[in-house]
């Protein structure tokens, strides 16, 4: 798969509770990538560890963009990428690892279907290291799929994704959404008559375990589910038992133990 003068950003955000350990393996998944990038912005969301520090110094070709206070990942990616120097840009998690053609298979989506701006991919998730992986999270491929898809649950996988920073900034970039920044930006998108694809194949393997299981719950996690399918169902994009429906099937899961969402994860929502 050869691809030709295909130039793209990386847009990747880290804070202090990052293990610095995590964070290595990630920029090192993206430099080693078989179409490499010129341009990696890395976002320090507010004052970072030590630890974490030392590993950012190893790689001088890291564009270094540091705030002072922690604000967050939406407006730690918004304010990255104003930094961003190309068109096409990966979004790259601070503890996540991409396969060595995640990139090189983007970039063809992109070359082969100029309609698109938002291309992510199959996830494998993984625990304590990637040759052990127990789920993977398959998208539907189609833009038609994606668009109901979208209805009900997140599009596309946010750690994978590579988008148009135009289209992006035309649906007004990230907004402060508790945990749901990606999924309000796709729907903005896509309102705008923004076009995806997800690639069948794996792209990237992401850490998961139960906290991550953990923050989609909670009754704040409830108020903001509700306030995305609100704004759905105001936009028109879904119909009074499409929001009810969703509303209702994910304030259970939001509520159930722990233990119990982790398994409805694993063994419905999941492959």
């Amino acid at each position: 798969m050869a691809i030709v003068d295909d130039k793209y950003s990386v847009l990747m955000s880290v804070y202090y509770k990052e293990k610095p350990e995590y964070l290595q393996q990630s920029i090192e998944s993206i430099l080693n990538q078989t179409v490499p990038t010129d341009d990696f912005v890395l976002v320090c969301d507010g004052p970072l560890i030590p630890e974490l520090d030392s590993v950012i110094e190893n790689y001088s070709t890291l564009h270094v963009v540091r705030l002072k206070k922690n604000g967050g990942l939406g407006n730690a990616l918004n304010e990255g990428m104003k930094y961003c120097q190309h068109e096409l840009i990966a979004r790259m998690d601070s503890d996540d690892i991409s396969r060595a053609d995640r990139c090189e298979k983007e970039l063809k989506v992109f070359a082969d279907h100029p309609d698109v701006d938002i291309v992510s991919g199959t996830i494998e998730e993984f625990i304590t290291s990637p040759d052990e992986v127990y789920s993977r999270r398959v998208l539907p491929e189609a833009n038609d799929e994606i668009v109901q898809f979208a209805k009900k649950r997140n599009p596309f996988n946010h750690p994978a994704v590579m988008y148009r920073k135009s289209a992006v900034e035309a649906a007004g970039g990230y907004k402060d959404f508790y945990l749901l920044e990606d999924y309000f930006l796709w729907i903005r998108m896509i309102l705008k008559g923004s076009q995806g694809y997800n690639i069948p194949e794996p792209v990237l393997w992401m850490r998961a375990g139960s906290e991550l299981y953990g923050r989609r719950g909670g009754w704040k996690y409830i108020e903001s589910e509700k306030k995305l399918f609100s704004y759905m169902l105001n936009k028109g994009y879904i119909s009074k038992n499409e929001y009810y429906q969703a509303v209702t099937s994910r304030a259970v899961g939001a509520m159930a133990p722990n233990w119990v969402r982790e398994m409805l994860y694993k063994k419905v929502l999941r492959k």
